[in-house]
């Protein structure tokens, strides 16, 4: 296990501030983000229609049964080799003219209120996934989050190499969380993390407060063993449709600062609302 960051604040009368990770896919949407883009991605000429259908076959697995280690490790490298050559700034078009017709309708609502509330007591949101930038930074900004983490593929003149700069699964989510921790002075201790696969215990291991959010079966095993708990997420909402009227100018949605107190009770019954008894 990775150690925790410690405490740290060059004024003692002033607590360090925290943060809340979220996985992205099953945790904050109901698909693998980058699979969603499987249509548009075909319309705009960079995969075949084989690829498509791939990539649905993909979606029904993984709405299933979620996906495993080896199930990832084979996307991962499908993905990257269909991705060869492919123009950035074309990627980036495609998931910025489709986003909100994609991604808005699979967005959990249970997420959306988990991400308002921790922004509301003050912390930052930050979302953490093995897929790519050019689609989970576009996401994170449609919710709110203040930072991402995600895979990075090396880019030369324009279009993807094929190679991984920057693989944010696993044990290298964890060192990415503590790395960003400590530029940013979180309190881990004090700090929430959400996720529904197994792989990502060793980010869950790093906070005070984890959560399995729809947690695959290996997950639902630790977490009962560790006593975390369980929620379940089901409640697609229209995300622009709710955000409508409630976005600052800033990209980014922020909140006023509350008491902690009153925050942190909100959690709480949010939390024993949602908690299930699945084991």
């Amino acid at each position: 296990m990775l150690g925790r960051v410690e405490r740290s604040s060059t004024d003692p009368a002033r607590p360090a501030p925290t943060a809340a990770f979220f996985d992205l896919d099953k945790t904050i949407i109901a698909k693998s983000s980058v699979l969603a883009f499987g249509k548009p991605f075909y319309q705009g000429g960079l995969i075949n229609r084989r690829a498509v259908l791939r990539s649905a076959y993909a979606q029904f697995v993984f709405a299933l049964a979620g996906a495993d280690h080896d199930q990832i490790e084979r996307m991962r490298a499908y993905l990257t080799s269909m991705c060869t050559g492919w123009d950035v700034a074309q990627v980036r078009e495609i998931v910025s003219e489709t986003l909100h017709e994609i991604i808005d309708p699979i967005v959990y609502d249970e997420a959306v209120e988990l991400i308002g509330m921790h922004k509301t007591a003050g912390r930052d949101v930050v979302i953490v996934s093995s897929s790519g930038e050019e689609v989970v930074a576009p996401i994170g900004a449609m919710v709110g989050a203040d930072h991402v983490i995600a895979t990075r593929m090396v880019v030369e003149d324009g279009a993807y190499t094929g190679e991984i700069e920057r693989y944010a699964y696993g044990p290298e989510k964890a060192l990415a969380v503590v790395q960003l921790a400590e530029q940013r002075g979180y309190d881990l201790a004090g700090s929430y993390a959400y996720s529904d696969s197994v792989t990502d215990v060793p980010m869950l291991e790093l906070v005070g407060h984890p959560y399995a959010v729809n947690a695959d079966r290996a997950l639902r095993k630790v977490a009962n063993e560790r006593e975390w708990p369980l929620l379940t997420f089901s409640n697609a909402v229209p995300l622009r449709e709710r955000l409508a009227g409630m976005r600052p100018e800033h990209p980014v949605v922020s909140a006023t600062v509350v008491g902690a107190g009153f925050a942190a009770a909100g959690l709480v019954w949010y939390a024993t609302r949602r908690r299930t008894t699945r084991s």
